[in-house]
């Protein structure tokens, strides 16, 4: 006969570290997707001009003889509606960034992460400084 397994309960104090280690890490990915997104290369398309873009578009699918041309306008202008979409789901950057500047201070100490890794990752030094991250030399 197997002996009956004791089970490990966790403390409260355990499950409230966990799951404030899990927002840390859930505010600190969330803004550096954020910043990643922000540095896209190219101009950046208001509504505006991606509006008269769709217009401009399907003007030419309802001129375009060729079915086969048309085809292709018509992923064109489905293209651009997704941008359209994609730009209506803007991020709040600021909101965002209160976030990592209330989680990067622990979040750094308990993960071994520098200022200057953040500052390569694309973090503002200012955002660093406002969670308290203490600048360091680097080492190499």
């Amino acid at each position: 006969m197997a002996k009956a397994e004791k089970r490990f309960q966790m403390s409260d104090e355990h499950k409230a570290a966990l799951a404030e280690g899990r927002a840390q890490g859930r505010a600190v990915r969330d803004y550096l997707a954020a910043l990643e997104t922000e540095r896209k290369p190219g101009r950046k398309l208001d509504k505006g001009a991606i509006e008269g873009r769709i217009a401009d578009v399907q003007s030419s699918i309802n001129a375009e003889p060729d079915p086969a041309k048309r085809v292709e306008l018509i992923q064109k202008r489905l293209d651009l509606e997704a941008k359209l979409v994609d730009l209506q789901d803007d991020v709040d950057l600021d909101a965002l960034e209160e976030g990592f500047v209330q989680a990067a201070g622990p979040y750094s100490e308990r993960k071994g992460i520098s200022y200057t890794a953040w500052r390569e990752a694309g973090v503002p030094a200012a955002a660093l400084k406002r969670a308290g991250v203490p600048r360091t030399r680097r080492t190499t």
